[in-house]
């Protein structure tokens, strides 16, 4: 995308492709999005790479798994990616990829390898990239990207993350192996878990409202069918009396 583009820009070119109204409550999660993509890839030292599209793709996918109408969702994502010159087959193919290694791996392996990632095997085109973002010291680190490196421990070692202490020593191994700002890193990802927890709770909620509201419309509905009934058998008593 140009550098000159302006987040109003990518704004009115997302809604240009996508038309469809979008769920207020979601909406604020897709233009948050929208604009983080847009400032990363205005962003001179910004280089797309596969952990990023896994991050992109894993926070869409997450925070909008209960998205309705579900149909919606592919239109939506197409034209996030599209609104500033990406593409998002590739998103999807690049996170794929990665996914696909991560669950190849061991879980007592998958942190000694991202922090010394070697360069054989389904890894090789990861370990590349890794290793050139490793000496690279203008690399633009951003949160998605740390979405991403998450979402490899996620896949490779879900019982690592749900101890505190191991997974925040892993993630600073990597971190200080990849020539990450640490503290950072740690602080998205707790806010990245910290909101995946809210998501969860508030669409309890919203299950719960749901059914309410469904109960409601049933009881509705009984009732007007027990009141036409009523009528109907009262129309019916008058008419046989009348005869």
């Amino acid at each position: 995308m140009n550098n000159l583009s302006t987040v109003s820009d990518t704004k009115r070119n997302f809604y240009s492709q996508h038309t469809r109204p979008i769920n207020s409550i979601y909406r604020r999660v897709v233009e948050e999005l929208m604009v983080e993509m847009h400032l990363l890839s205005t962003n001179v030292d910004f280089d797309y790479n596969p952990v990023y599209a896994l991050g992109v793709v894993s926070s869409f996918d997450r925070f909008m798994a209960s998205y309705r109408p579900d149909v919606d969702k592919q239109s939506i994502f197409v034209a996030l990616c599209q609104s500033m010159g990406g593409n998002a087959q590739q998103y999807r193919t690049d996170a794929a990829g990665v996914q696909e290694f991560a669950r190849s791996m061991q879980e007592q392996d998958i942190v000694t390898w991202l922090a010394h990632p070697t360069n054989d095997g389904m890894g090789a085109q990861l370990a590349s990239t890794l290793g050139s973002i490793a000496s690279n010291p203008k690399f633009k680190y951003s949160r998605l990207f740390g979405i991403g490196l998450f979402t490899i421990l996620e896949q490779a070692a879900p019982d690592l993350l749900k101890d505190e202490k191991k997974r925040e020593a892993a993630i600073l191994q990597i971190g200080e192996a990849m020539h990450l700002p640490t503290d950072k890193l740690q602080k998205d990802l707790d806010t990245y878990r910290s909101n995946l927890d809210k998501l969860v709770q508030m669409e309890a909620v919203m299950g719960d409202l749901a059914e309410a509201e469904r109960k409601k419309r049933e009881k509705r509905a009984q009732e007007k069918a027990d009141a036409t009934a009523k009528a109907e058998a009262k129309a019916a008593e008058t008419e046989a009396k009348s005869e």
